[in-house]
């Protein structure tokens, strides 16, 4: 697989660095989806890529990753709980149930997605977190 790119988002225009390939946006879905893993990984909170996903009933198999970052911004009252030193540590490492990592894969069918695996808890009954297909893209 190719090497990681942890970018800032906040100093780019799209959420990733990919120098061989310019992508656009085709579909917008933030879908809840099910990884697929061939092996667990070892930190549920901090996952891998996934070796594939099943969205909508259907099985997308990983072929590769093309990049992968984070994203540990605080959002909503979460922005406002923090001591200012404190997030500033928080700011490139997360913290408890705040933050995202993001792939893209590009899967069996040649489509490509950005998926990503966001540390929110949901409810007190799911507290691992969920995985989402956040877009579709295209070659530009």
């Amino acid at each position: 697989m190719p090497a990681t790119f942890l970018v800032d988002i906040k100093k780019h225009k799209d959420l990733c660095n990919n120098t061989k390939m310019d992508f656009i946006p085709l579909h917008f879905f933030d879908h809840p989806i099910l990884p697929v893993f061939d092996v667990p990984p070892a930190r549920e909170k901090a996952p891998d890529c996934p070796n594939g996903f099943i969205w909508d009933s259907k099985t997308y198999r990983v072929t590769e990753m093309l990049s992968s970052w984070t994203d540990f911004t605080r959002r909503g009252k979460m922005a406002r709980n923090m001591r200012p030193a404190h997030a500033s540590v928080a700011s490139t490492r997360g913290s408890l149930n705040v933050g995202r990592y993001y792939f893209r894969v590009k899967v069996d069918t040649g489509q490509i997605f950005d998926i990503y695996y966001d540390r929110a808890i949901k409810n007190v009954d799911d507290r691992k977190g969920q995985w989402f297909v956040y877009r579709e893209l295209g070659e530009d």
